[in-house]
């Protein structure tokens, strides 16, 4: 997960944003940390009993994190036709947006159904 942030470059967007360049180190041990604690939370049986304010808490924390996560594919989305004419694809730039939606979808439906 943690490479997958690095290659949207969100850690750097964020630092961006907010004009913290400086902070930069306590963002990526941020995620660092947030990573390895939430997959041992998921492999072992730990139960979090929060009260309903603490679950909206993690709730708008969990959010704000699929929206920069969202933003960010948009804008992969965005480099698309440019690396399509790098490449020689350019005729080919609709085939490649549906084999990644389908690619998608058939993703998430195997999962959805055999997991």
């Amino acid at each position: 997960m943690v490479a997958f942030l690095v290659v949207l470059d969100i850690i750097p967007r964020l630092a961006q944003l907010t004009r913290s360049f400086t902070s930069i180190h306590l963002y990526e041990g941020a995620v660092v940390l947030g990573s390895l604690l939430f997959t041992w939370v998921d492999f072992s049986d730990a139960h979090f009993h929060l009260f309903p304010l603490g679950s909206a808490f993690v709730g708008l924390f969990a959010g704000c994190f699929v929206g920069m996560l969202a933003a960010a594919l948009t804008e992969i989305i965005n480099v698309l036709p440019i690396l399509a004419k790098r490449v020689g694809l350019d005729s080919y730039r609709i085939v490649l947006l549906m084999a990644m939606i389908f690619g998608k979808v058939f993703g998430s439906l195997f999962e959805w159904l055999f997991y």
